[in-house]
């Protein structure tokens, strides 16, 4: 077993978080947002509804844009946007270690369970849920039909 988590920072909504980091550091690779987001499988206009999103609820710019011409377009992440990623990074760090000391804190013997007895599937929802009730009672309905099986 192992411990899994999500961290972001919110401000009326995610702020910023691994995806974002993981999209302006390959921008910063790569100097193309357009290059970034095909790397992550993500739509072009995707990747510049969430940075135009982020910049405003951070209130700064993420990337420096340059419009085609000669030597065509292309992106820079700027000197905010990388104090941001070296922050979160340093933060991202600290969790996963101050996590992992918790965890060891509670889990660190192998943990026990009782042991199971029968077994059944759960089905989240329609027929297939009442068909589970139905094999727990031993009855099913067959075709419209009610009857043992």
């Amino acid at each position: 077993m192992k411990i899994a988590y999500k961290v972001w920072l919110d401000d009326n909504g995610k702020a910023f978080g691994d995806g974002p980091y993981e999209l302006l550091r390959r921008v910063e690779k790569t100097s193309s947002l357009h290059q970034a987001a095909s790397q992550m499988g993500m739509a072009y206009s995707k990747a510049w509804r969430l940075i135009h999103t982020l910049e405003k609820r951070l209130g700064f710019p993420l990337l420096e844009r340059r419009v085609g011409g000669e030597f065509g377009g292309g992106s820079q992440v700027t000197p905010q946007a990388k104090k941001l990623m070296n922050q979160y990074e340093k933060f991202r760090k600290d969790v996963k270690e101050a996590l992992e000391r918790i965890y060891q804190k509670y889990f660190s013997s192998p943990l026990t369970l009782p042991p199971v007895v029968g077994s059944f599937r759960l089905s989240p929802r329609g027929r297939g849920r009442r068909r589970s009730r139905a094999l727990a009672k031993g009855t099913e309905r067959v075709r419209g039909r009610k009857g043992p099986k």
